[in-house]
């Protein structure tokens, strides 16, 4: 595994759009930008970052810019500006041969899952998941934002299940922060391994799944010794739609030589005959153990998640902690 250099003071940050831009937001993206300002970076946004599209540009125009952001040698780490619903269309314009001569540590939340997840199943590179540019906005600043700025530099510190969770999005008119007691559940009552760590936002998955980008299989044997834990963030995915993209994980090979599965909150959970989530990964994973409602993905708080590394979980009865190695 490749493990990109980590940033130290007044290192360039490139910030491309390769979902859309911000122009929706940006108020808190500029709020956003001045905290990495103030920790000592500079930074270089392409061209695309602050359009007000959904799209943000076209999907060649937002694959070269993301490109040319590995091509500067100034550029020591890449950020996508927000996540949204059209990366998938950049992946043919996206020049991974570049990427893969210079590599850099690339970070992103939600839709830019199948541009992290490429890049390291099919080029053994380590991305970042769970933050994008505008995540340094809030004031005070989170202990799950100050461990984002740690994992950036290199420090790695062990994050833990919270004391409470928003139960509501951050967008939400009657949003009043942490207002839930958070409590992991899982398949067992205890859960110690390690593994291979690897996900993202699985509303994603379901569209790379045997496309020519999907490189999993040969990702998993490279590293079936280790054994893999999946994490996945789940956006919106009904409880049913859920447990059919878990299966076919299962069936496409996904889920082979796999020590565990991670499952966040769902940020806007459904169900159309009355499955629960709860179901969805008992009959999908039933060899499988896995942990869900964690923090990670879309409701806050939530973890950084290093594609590629090795990750020790720790679950006993509702509360756990997970640690990464670089190795």
């Amino acid at each position: 595994m490749i493990y990109p250099s980590f940033l130290t003071e007044n290192d360039m940050i490139g910030i491309a759009a390769p979902s859309q831009g911000v122009g929706h937001k940006l108020e808190e993206f500029d709020r956003s930008i001045s905290v990495l300002r103030k920790k000592g970076y500079r930074i270089r946004e392409t061209e695309h970052v602050r359009l007000n599209n959904a799209r943000g540009g076209s999907a060649e125009e937002r694959g070269k810019e993301l490109t040319s952001l590995f091509l500067d040698p100034e550029v020591k780490c890449v950020i996508s500006a927000a996540g949204g619903d059209f990366l998938f269309e950049i992946l043919p314009y996206v020049n991974w041969n570049a990427m893969k001569k210079n590599p850099k540590w690339l970070c992103g939340a939600s839709d830019p899952t199948s541009l992290l997840f490429t890049y390291t199943v099919k080029y053994d590179v380590s991305t970042m998941y769970g933050f994008n540019a505008g995540t340094f906005s809030d004031i005070p600043m989170p202990a799950n934002v100050k461990n984002i700025l740690k994992f950036l530099k290199g420090d790695l510190p062990v994050q833990k299940t919270s004391r409470m969770y928003a139960s509501k999005p951050g967008f939400a008119d009657d949003y009043a922060g942490p207002d839930t007691k958070t409590e992991w559940k899982a398949s067992r009552s205890t859960i110690d391994l390690s593994g291979r760590c690897i996900g993202g936002c699985i509303d994603v998955f379901k569209d790379l799944i045997g496309t020519k980008y999907d490189a999993v299989k040969s990702f998993v044997r490279r590293y079936q010794k280790d054994g893999l834990i999946w994490y996945f963030d789940n956006f919106s995915m009904s409880a049913e739609n859920f447990y059919r993209t878990l299966l076919q994980m299962k069936y496409a090979g996904w889920l082979d030589h796999t020590a565990a599965v991670l499952i966040g909150r769902v940020l806007f959970p459904s169900s159309e005959t009355g499955m629960t989530y709860e179901q969805a990964l008992s009959l999908a994973l039933s060899d499988i153990p896995y942990i869900y409602e964690m923090d990670i993905g879309h409701t806050e708080p939530s973890f950084s998640m290093i594609n590629g590394a090795m990750l020790s979980i720790h679950y006993h009865h509702g509360k756990g902690s997970l640690t990464f190695e670089l190795k």
